[in-house]
């Protein structure tokens, strides 16, 4: 399969910049290969770099300010060079791709609105860049999709996915956005929450997960809202089982979501993560959290792994 972007013709410099993926299908940690063809007109066009950049629509981290298109990554892939009238030149690229980028694809569909596209930015003089952008279809990693699939065999049923710009508390984030997907909770689990929203924080070792659990009182308007974290490594992910695996994630999340919320007002707002993550080179055991949310103190328990801070 093979997707286009073609940017009109400059009307300064006559030319036009057209952006072919081999494959717009990839995953997170992959390379991006594609090529960049720019056609002069009738003049010599002097291109002084080209850069590539991923792009999405994201919220703001003001909460009342409008989603807008943010570039999260962008890498140059070539310097100065001159484009002859009436000729083409070709410029061949291998994109990688963030370890964060956000997954749009799940199982063969769009995960809602969700979409990332590939911005090619050819800068002709100081002042004027002539752009093209095409579609690139993200699929999660495979210990991302065990867990999506899980969350479906569970009775998890996805009803929003979106991007926000901004940090975790507490997490070692490369990219200025995250992934967050909104479920309505499985009959099992609910009562002690009430909305579920999933993180994934990948990197080249492994993959962190944030639940973030809500437990909203309809009568009142005030909610009660805690994190859990999760470690797991790439590697010996066809080994687990992932539903019992993630059902026990839940039902740890659900115990410490209770106790904080016993202790706290419901009414409070989350400013920071009451827990760091283990470092990248201690591996957790399977199945095991990292202790603690961010809502109020963990419960410590078997397997909790993580230094309270």
């Amino acid at each position: 399969m093979r997707l286009t972007g073609v940017a009109r013709e400059s009307r300064w410099s006559g030319l036009s910049v057209s952006t072919t993926l081999t494959n717009p299908s990839t995953r997170p940690g992959l390379r991006l290969p594609g090529r960049v063809t720019l056609t002069a007109g009738r003049d010599d066009v002097p291109v002084r770099r080209i850069r590539l950049g991923l792009v999405a629509t994201a919220e703001p981290e003001d909460p009342d300010a409008a989603r807008r298109l943010v570039q999260y990554h962008q890498v140059p892939i070539a310097g100065r060079f001159v484009v002859p009238a009436g000729r083409r030149r070709a410029v061949d690229f291998a994109l990688p791709l963030p370890w964060e980028t956000p997954v749009t694809v799940f199982g063969a569909v769009p995960l809602m609105s969700l979409r990332t596209g590939l911005r090619t930015e050819v800068s002709v003089d100081l002042d004027r860049d002539v752009g093209a952008m095409v579609p690139v279809l993200v699929h999660p990693l495979p210990v991302q999709q065990h867990i999506l699939a899980a969350l479906d065999t569970l009775g998890f049923v996805l009803r929003q996915a979106g991007l926000v710009q901004g940090r975790l508390p507490g997490v070692e984030q490369a990219l200025p956005l995250h992934q967050r997907l909104g479920y309505w909770v499985a009959p099992l689990y609910a009562g002690p929450m009430t909305e579920l929203e999933l993180i994934f924080v990948a990197n080249s070792a492994g993959l962190e997960v944030l639940l973030w659990l809500d437990r909203r009182l309809s009568l009142t308007g005030i909610s009660h809202q805690s994190i859990s974290r999760f470690r797991l490594w790439h590697t010996g992910a066809e080994r687990r089982d992932w539903v019992a695996t993630v059902d026990g994630w839940l039902r740890m999340a659900i115990n410490r979501h209770a106790a904080a919320a016993a202790h706290s007002d419901w009414s409070a707002r989350i400013t920071e993560s009451a827990h760091v993550s283990r470092r990248p080179d201690h591996p957790v055991a399977p199945g095991y959290g990292l202790g603690g949310t961010a809502g109020g103190p963990g419960i410590g328990g078997g397997g909790g792994g993580g230094d309270g801070t």
